[in-house]
């Protein structure tokens, strides 16, 4: 197991998760409902695990990639584009399935999602690739798989400030 390799499964299945509410009949409150309470659990169990497991090891080994300067700085942003996406899921959790302003919000955590899957990729992922042991790797992927498997039904979805958390875990 690599911590790389699962999280970026995980990316392809949350744009695997978006494009089925694309296919749900539009009509079909129930089915739009039940796949958005997966993916929008699945999309804050998964930052949580991010924020637990995988940045405090960013920042202790990483030195910046794909036009980052730093670890640090990966990191702040990413934190950040986390809380995009919770503001967005919560938004969409507040509105009727199927309803506009309940689109406008899915669509505004797809936009804030697929833009931070597509930097972690280019920076975060592929600074720890480039600086952390296969042996670390392995052992975080072990550790993310038994959080989420623990925080399943849920987590808490607070926002963090971004620079307190790298100073935090610095």
């Amino acid at each position: 197991m690599d911590i790389t390799e699962h999280i970026l499964s995980q990316h392809h299945q949350q744009r695997r998760m978006f494009a089925l509410l694309d296919e749900i009949d539009q009509e079909d409150a129930d089915a739009l409902g039940a796949v958005w309470a997966q993916l929008a659990n699945f999309l804050e169990v998964h930052a949580a695990a991010e924020e637990e497991i995988f940045y405090p090891e960013v920042l202790r080994v990483g030195h910046g990639a794909g036009g980052a300067d730093s670890a640090a700085e990966e990191t702040e942003d990413a934190i950040g584009d986390h809380n995009d996406i919770r503001d967005a899921v919560a938004r969409a959790n507040a509105e009727s399935p199927g309803t506009d302003a309940w689109w406008k919000a899915v669509i505004d955590a797809r936009l804030a999602n697929s833009d931070h899957m597509a930097e972690e990729e280019r920076e975060d992922l592929a600074d720890f690739r480039r600086h952390a042991d296969l042996r670390t790797r392995h052992e975080l992927a072990v550790r993310f798989l038994v959080f989420e498997a623990k925080c399943a039904g849920g987590v808490d979805s607070a926002n963090k400030d971004p620079e307190g958390y790298v100073a935090e875990h610095q």
